[in-house]
């Protein structure tokens, strides 16, 4: 017999017993072997089927988002090999390295991320205990070290298996959303369905992102609502992109495709500061600052009640091509985004007289009041083109209550301390005219054009109130009422009146407005304002 033959037979004892040879011991696995094998299998996720079932539905996975994301090379992965520690439902046999998603930091144009992207691939992207743990990681490290967290989330809400555990992590989560308010920028892309207490930390960040056709947030879906309510209704009608970037006014932006939602974010990082305790970039653009635009002078019509597009006087006077509106599709009524005046960032808040004539309603006094107290906490100037005839009436409204959110509008422009300018164009009428960063609530450069009208109210309205029972008795009321509107506007329809009290600090010419504002802005580069302290206001919610 040969020595390998005797491998493994009885060997005789002294008593005559026999033992069992010990079996040959297997060879240790090298471990820098195992680091690779172990990072390869992070890395693909729930498998390579699961990621050709990605790409067939048109999406990238949580790795591709990053790397288009991201300046290339720059992701550092944190926490690749955490998984789950659950052992009912046969968790036990499904462990995955990463655990649905994938956590680390990043630079986009050289400035550092903190961020993280759910991975569909691996129990559908549901949040798990650990999985809530890899965030909540990345979310300390943004606030420690003064990094934008951006969340790439693709979630089907909490992992059921899991039960209060997993809700638990989402309300770890919830708290860190919240603590970071006002300190570190917080960008949510939704990437795909997000469902139940996925959708509620995206809510609670700055800016949400949409996809067009493959993202969706709804609180419960279509089968629930047609259990509970009897309501027919698609994914698409009831939490699409559409829904929320026109009607909720829950999606920031709404595009085309997951690359271009991504390129969004780049963009929008591009105007923020890194936290609240630094300035917003500075980029020199090829805009001179002295630029006059003359077209200017001629964009007001004759007419005061014909409508023209704020959105051309915004982008003839901000630096060219840097205007990024924001809540596009929603509450059209007023226009909100990010530009640049002198390289400078700024974010900009105008009235539409173009949509229901620019008036305030509640969705439009919400939508300014967000973006103001955003620009407010991250130290970004406001402009302000004003021309708003007033608070839209109407039972609808004051049953829903727009005296307390027209007054959220108010109290974000009293509370802002950044500078504020604002330009009257035409209209400036009754408490609009306050609200809309007047110089009474602490404006820094409050102009006018010479077409601004600003008043209590239009003229004709004025007239038929003060000369009612004279224009009554009259023997042409028509002709009465006429020559009572025309010395009106002669009195008070002009903004010499306010000029007067101080109330604004120039009328200028319109073709002027880029250098005046420039010259303000970098006047009020070191303003120092302050609010008393106090824990927080009271914002009328």
């Amino acid at each position: 017999m040969t020595e390998q033959e005797l491998v493994g037979t009885a060997t005789a004892t002294g008593n005559g017993a026999t033992t069992a040879a010990t079996p040959e011991p297997v060879p240790a696995e090298n471990p820098f072997e195992r680091l690779g094998r172990m990072r390869a299998e992070s890395r693909l996720g729930g498998g390579q089927r699961r990621v050709q079932d990605q790409h067939k539905k048109g999406k990238l996975t949580a790795r591709e988002r990053l790397e288009a994301l991201l300046d290339e090379g720059s992701f550092v992965e944190i926490d690749a090999f955490v998984q789950h520690r659950s052992r009912d439902f046969g968790l036990d046999e499904q462990r995955y390295l990463g655990d649905g998603v994938v956590t680390g930091t990043g630079t986009i144009n050289g400035r550092t991320v903190c961020v993280f992207s759910q991975d569909f691939t691996v129990f559908g992207g549901s949040l798990s205990e650990a999985h809530a743990e890899k965030i909540c990681k990345v979310m300390d490290l943004a606030m420690k070290i003064g990094a934008p967290v951006v969340g790439l989330n693709d979630s089907g809400g909490a992992r059921i298996q899991e039960g209060v555990v997993s809700l638990g992590g989402y309300a770890d989560i919830f708290l860190r959303n919240t603590l970071a308010s006002g300190v570190i920028p917080q960008i949510s892309a939704i990437l795909g369905p997000c469902a139940g207490g996925a959708v509620y930390s995206p809510a609670i960040t700055d800016f949400v992102v949409m996809v067009q056709g493959s993202s969706y947030m709804f609180v419960t879906g279509p089968n629930v609502v047609k259990t509970v309510t009897h309501e027919d209704v698609t994914q698409e009608e009831l939490g699409g992109a559409a829904t929320h970037a026109t009607k909720s006014g829950v999606a920031h932006l709404a595009e085309r495709t997951e690359v271009d939602a991504l390129m969004a974010i780049r963009r929008m990082l591009g105007y923020m500061p890194q936290n609240n305790r630094e300035q917003p970039p500075t980029i020199s653009l090829d805009d001179p600052d002295d630029r006059r635009d003359f077209m200017l002078n001629a964009i007001i019509p004759d007419n005061p009640n014909k409508p023209y597009d704020i959105k051309e006087v915004i982008n003839r006077v901000v630096d060219q091509r840097s205007f990024m509106e924001i809540h596009e599709g929603f509450a059209d009524n007023i226009v909100v985004g990010f530009a640049r005046l002198g390289g400078q960032a700024v974010g900009i808040v105008a009235n539409q007289p173009a949509v229901l004539a620019g008036v305030l309603d509640i969705d439009a006094s919400v939508k300014g009041a967000r973006f103001v107290r955003f620009c407010d906490c991250f130290n970004i100037p406001l402009v302000v083109f004003e021309d708003v005839p007033g608070f839209l009436p109407g039972t609808d409204q004051e049953w829903r209550g727009i005296i307390r959110h027209g007054a959220k509008l108010l109290y974000a422009f009293c509370e802002a301390t950044v500078p504020k300018m604002t330009v009257i164009t035409r209209k400036a009428y009754g408490g609009a005219y306050d609200v809309m960063n007047s110089k009474h609530i602490r404006g820094d450069f409050n102009v006018a054009w010479p077409s601004a009208e600003i008043a209590v109210m239009g003229s004709k309205g004025a007239v038929e109130i003060l000369f009612r029972k004279e224009i009554a008795e009259s023997a042409d009321p028509e002709a009465a009422l006429a020559a009572k509107d025309a010395e009106y506007r002669q009195k008070f329809a002009h903004p010499y009146l306010a000029a007067e009290r101080g109330y604004i600090d120039d009328v200028i010419e319109p073709a002027d407005t880029r250098p005046r504002l420039i010259h303000a802005l970098r006047l009020l580069r070191n303003k120092q304002d302050t609010n008393p302290w106090r824990k927080h206001g009271n914002l009328p919610l």
